[in-house]
């Protein structure tokens, strides 16, 4: 018996390292220990927290459909400007 439900993934944009490391501690998820150092080294500089996680949110949901994903679920948090610049990034 094999899955029959599509599998949609669901996206969520980074744009602010806190939010994120307790949104991926709360679901019991690891971020990539590369993605982990370089939002650290950041630190408090928003705008390239920002600008680095939408190339990588970018390129992640962009290899997802090249994949074969049925499509996209963002959680955008009541924030729809960095869903919505993913979105114009995507071919």
């Amino acid at each position: 018996m094999g899955v029959e439900a599509p599998i949609v993934p669901g996206i969520m944009p980074i744009t602010n390292y806190t939010k994120l490391a307790r949104f991926s501690d709360a679901c019991g998820a690891e971020i990539p220990r590369w993605i982990r150092k370089q939002l650290e080294a950041y630190g408090d500089d928003s705008e390239s927290i920002a600008a680095f996680g939408e190339e990588v949110v970018s390129r992640l949901c962009q290899r997802l459909l090249d994949g074969g994903a049925p499509g996209l679920h963002f959680y955008t948090l009541n924030q729809a400007t960095p869903s919505l610049r993913v979105l114009d990034n995507l071919s």
